[in-house]
């Protein structure tokens, strides 16, 4: 497996300076910035839209910005972040009407596609769409507010979907959303994912660089076994 990326989810931060706390989050040692778009409909939650993603492009940002689209329809808005800069945008599949095309739209409009699955949802899907995908997200908690705690019956589909990622050719993100910590970042990278989105875990302590230090040093063990 390549190199862990760890993408801190802005839900967390600190929105009345929010190009302040990217900065510092990316100065700590971030790989990627996290959007969590909701849109009070397909969860119980309103959150941030693509201007929030164009200012932050317009103030310099050159990291990923790996969007997870929590709203239902999906494609307009997939249109709207990719003209304002993002870099991955991942979706749910039972969201769009036509899955098979709202990744093609992805993928046409210069960006990295992804499909998100909830807890409790299948990914029978998945063996249809390989080929399409850029990275796949697993939520490991339920969608729609910051600060869960980690479901452990994730890492079973975590093990599922690399085995699955492994029996193809094309390199794809395995990326899980939810309750990842100092202290489970280890035995998550330990089941097959690659990449890891923390919000409360980084935004929520005094020092950002001291957690994702403690991050990688975990991930360094699960390198060396």
């Amino acid at each position: 497996m390549g190199r862990y990326i760890i993408a801190p989810s802005i839900l967390a931060s600190d929105f009345s300076c929010l190009g302040a706390e990217v900065e510092a989050v990316l100065s700590a040692g971030a790989d990627f910035i996290h959007f969590d778009v909701m849109d009070n409909h397909y969860v119980p939650n309103l959150s941030i839209g693509p201007m929030v993603c164009e200012a932050l492009r317009k103030s310099g940002v050159t990291a990923p910005i790996d969007v997870h689209l929590m709203v239902q329809p999906v494609d307009e808005m997939i249109r709207m972040f990719a003209d304002v800069g993002a870099t991955y945008i991942s979706f749910h599949p039972e969201a769009s009407d036509h899955v098979d095309r709202s990744l093609q739209l992805i993928n046409e409009l210069g960006c990295k596609g992804g499909l998100v699955f909830n807890p409790g949802s299948t990914i029978e899907i998945l063996k249809w769409l390989l080929d399409r995908l850029d990275m796949i997200v697993l939520m490991s908690v339920n969608p729609g507010f910051s600060g869960q705690k980690f479901i452990t019956q994730t890492l079973k589909k975590i093990h599922l979907v690399r085995d699955l990622i492994d029996t193809g050719s094309r390199e794809i993100l395995l990326e899980v959303d939810g309750g990842i910590g100092v202290e489970n970042i280890a035995e998550v990278a330990s089941a097959g994912a690659d990449t890891f989105v923390a919000g409360s875990a980084i935004f929520g302590s005094q020092d950002y660089a001291s957690v994702i230090s403690q991050m990688r040093a975990e991930l360094e063990e699960v390198v060396s076994l």
